[in-house]
């Protein structure tokens, strides 16, 4: 929260956590913390901001609108990092409804910064980190402000927002729009583009007298579609993934040609087909938020926020799971055409949600005033959230491997090319309730002894429906028998504790520790069976040093954490026959144990260079399974997805009216599948770009993303999580996510 105000050692907090777990943390982060420094008592340099505003966190090397991933050695999730709007999540939970359908990095947010763990953990009770924005609320003055972006392959976007008064008795107003039309990089056969959403945010404000404060209320609307597109490639020894000669990464579609797919209700039984654009996959969204401050004439500041957020998701995805050979006596055809197909087929999983709606009622209310040496805040978070009758329809069909493939009907398909529908479809329905009471402490001790410690209690409330039903193929829901009441309520603690002493004005040490507790949600019990509701606990421990001086800021640090009762669902392919698929779900635990160094270097005027350089171990624990007859056990293997070594390298010179940036994210080598045989090869995420000041109401800019223009795969490869042997799998086609290919993006920003 933007006031609370924490006196901690330079880079001391960003980094106490952000840092030693292996999270990829930005250029600006390193920046704007060392442009906070001040001089405080008897010259010991002391940071004041519990938020780090303007963090790059949007700087995503695989698209262009959701916030980049924030990694803490722990498994990335499909809803990426928490963002929070005016003190409040965007969305309640990312499934069905994810963050990106109703946020974007807007003209209309006045502020965005990047919330830190151990204050996420303290305000929401959540772990991780959490973008925290705020609207732009009715100004006294007439403000307009815009952006207008494009891109090489033809992005097209545009960002408006005005304010300004309407009365003399201290009413102001807020207007925007925001509307993006972005093709990606590739081609689709069905769509222009792989995004389209849209934007519209109108309020009004009231300035209390004396400078007490304000209130706003707001009206935001959203309507938004996104395509998830992946890559096919030629995985090799080392980690090395080679490009085909006919499919380009991240500049060709392996998304089925009409974008189409046959699916069965599993609530009425009733089968009709489902597009990955347009209606099927759109998501719309009614805000209403009303928040702001006011300051007592006890000295104590009371802020609120209040939202009421009413959506209707709709979800397509296609998820492709294995690719294998067909000869000319296997029986496969063009669904198009009837013709006989030979040659390389893609496993797909479609899964479609239709309209479900979703209602989210949340307030936060707290009272904050600093009393001697401590500053102080208390609050009380709600969070009210009702699905109805969340649904996941699935069938599964196989295509060609080319770009933008064509479906193809199979000796066990129906005669549209589909099979297996509604195996392993999921189904819940209900609410969920938290109430949190939560209380922080900035105490400053001493001159060189600060503290900082938080408490956040919480009672989760579970009340529903789900069924227990196995899902066989061709499932349906036909007896209201089959389904179960959801009645659970839990109590869960989190919080932190702080801790920095200067040794010398330069010099000092650091210790910090975080916990926090959870247990499931009611999309936990989407599947048939019971879930495991055991406690899940994170403490985090960390221990450093840090160095601030004139022309350099440094930290160093090592940090453990822990997280027990994870739960995944993998859709897993049978290696002995790739055509054969089945859902599993395992829980599991995760530890690691990470060291950190990080400075920003200031040598001479206009320079900046921000090095970080992360090791760290994470490892499954207590990873055991059982799919398709066998038992498997991948405890202590390498956590998916995240690199032993991170390293960012920040440069940037300004000069007059000139500024000239670059960044190089490294990740070492990261393992693509559960077994460890399967792994990426070390790589380099690139970025680079200039901006001018034409004047103090202009800005242009030009960046360019990969500009080593590497053309590799990233993330996992899908269905191969059970493979033991990398050797048979040389030279074979494979499928997964990637960075985006060589792009450059042009911006003008205008600020009156």
């Amino acid at each position: 929260m933007k006031n609370l105000k924490f006196t901690i050692s330079a880079l001391g907090l960003m980094f106490s956590f952000s840092t030693a777990l292996g999270q990829q943390t930005d250029s600006l982060a390193a920046k704007n913390a060392v442009n906070t420094a001040i001089k405080g008592a008897e010259g010991v340099k002391t940071v004041t901001s519990k938020e780090d505003n303007n963090r790059n966190v949007m700087l995503n090397a695989a698209n262009n609108t959701s916030p980049r991933d924030v990694n803490i050695g722990l498994p990335s999730t499909v809803g990426g990092i928490t963002i929070l709007e005016n003190d409040l999540p965007v969305v309640y939970f990312f499934w069905p409804e994810l963050p990106n359908k109703t946020w974007r990095q807007s003209v209309g947010l006045e502020k965005t910064g990047l919330l830190k763990m151990d204050q996420l953990a303290n305000t929401m009770g959540d772990l991780g980190f959490a973008v925290n924005s705020y609207a732009q609320t009715g100004t006294k003055d007439f403000k307009l402000k815009g952006k207008l972006t494009t891109s090489t392959f033809g992005w097209l976007q545009g960002d408006v927002n005005a304010s300004g008064p309407i009365s003399k008795n201290g009413w102001s107003y807020t207007v925007g729009a925001f509307a993006n039309y972005d093709p990606s990089t590739y081609k689709l056969g069905f769509a222009r583009n792989a995004d389209e959403t849209k934007i519209f945010r109108v309020g009004a404000t009231k300035y209390f007298d004396n400078d007490k404060g304000k209130i706003s209320i707001l009206y935001k609307y959203a309507d938004s579609y996104s395509i998830t597109n992946y890559a096919v490639f030629q995985y090799g020894e080392n980690g090395k993934v080679t490009e085909l000669d006919n499919f380009k990464i991240g500049r060709d579609s392996y998304v089925v040609r009409d974008g189409q797919m046959k699916v069965k209700d599993i609530l009425t039984g009733e089968s009709y087909w489902a597009s990955m654009s347009g209606k099927d996959n759109r998501s719309t969204s009614h805000n209403i938020d009303i928040f702001g401050n006011y300051l007592l004439n006890s000295g104590w500041n009371f802020r609120f926020s209040t939202r009421a957020h009413f959506s209707k998701a709709k979800m397509s995805n296609m998820i492709p799971l294995s690719i294998f050979n067909a000869d000319p006596s296997a029986g496969y055809t063009l669904a198009s055409s009837g013709q006989a197909y030979s040659g390389q087929v893609g496993t797909i999983l479609g899964m479609y949600t239709p309209e479900t709606p979703i209602t989210n009622i949340a307030g936060r209310f707290s009272l904050n005033k600093q009393v001697g040496n401590h500053n102080v805040t208390f609050g009380v978070l709600e969070q009210y959230y009702h699905v109805d009758k969340f649904t996941s329809n699935r069938s599964f069909f196989f295509q060609t491997v080319e770009p933008q493939p064509q479906r193809l009907i199979g000796p066990n398909t129906d005669a549209d090319g589909f099979y297996n529908y509604n195996a392993g479809g999921e189904y819940h329905s209900g609410t969920e309730n938290k109430l949190s009471l939560y209380g922080t402490d900035e105490w400053k001790v001493t001159d060189n002894f600060n503290l900082s410690y938080g408490l956040h209690l919480r009672n989760h409330i579970l009340d529903g429906e789900y069924s227990l039903t196995p899902r066989t193929i061709g499932f349906s829901f036909t007896d209201p028998g089959q389904f179960n009441h959801i009645s659970q309520n839990f109590f869960q603690i989190a919080g932190s504790l702080n801790a920095t002493y200067n040794i010398t004005k330069n010099f000092g040490v650091l210790a910090n520790f975080l916990y926090t507790e959870e247990n499931r949600r009611l999309e936990s019990y989407s599947q048939a069976f019971e879930p495991n509701t055991n406690k899940i606990k994170s403490p985090l421990g960390a221990i450093g040093i840090f160095w601030n001086t004139d022309w350099i800021q440094l930290i160093s640090q090592a940090t453990y954490l822990k997280k027990n009762n994870n739960l995944n669902r993998y859709n897993l392919v049978n290696p002995a026959n790739s055509s054969e698929a089945q859902t599993t779900t395992v829980y599991y635990d995760i530890q690691t144990l990470g060291w950190t160094t990080d400075f920003v270097l200031k040598p001479f005027k206009g320079f900046n260079l921000h090095y970080l350089i992360t090791l760290q171990n994470p490892v499954y624990k207590k990873f055991n399974f059982n799919a398709f007859g066998k038992d498997y056990n991948y405890s202590d293997n390498n956590v998916l997805g995240v690199a032993k070594t991170l390293m960012e390298i920040d440069p940037s010179y300004s000069t007059g009216k000139w500024r000239f940036w670059a960044s190089f994210r490294y990740f070492s080598k990261q393992y693509a599948n559960l077994t460890n045989a399967l792994y990426f090869a070390p790589r380099w995420e690139t970025f680079g770009g200039v901006n001018y000041t034409v004047n103090k109401n202009i800005n242009v800019g030009a960046t360019v993303i990969n500009f080593l223009n590497q053309r590799g795969a990233s993330g996992t490869i899908n269905g191969a999580e059970l493979i033991t042997d990398a050797s048979p799998y040389y030279g074979k086609l494979l499928t997964g996510t990637y960075i985006m290919p060589l792009t450059g993006q042009f911006s003008v920003n205008f600020n009156f």
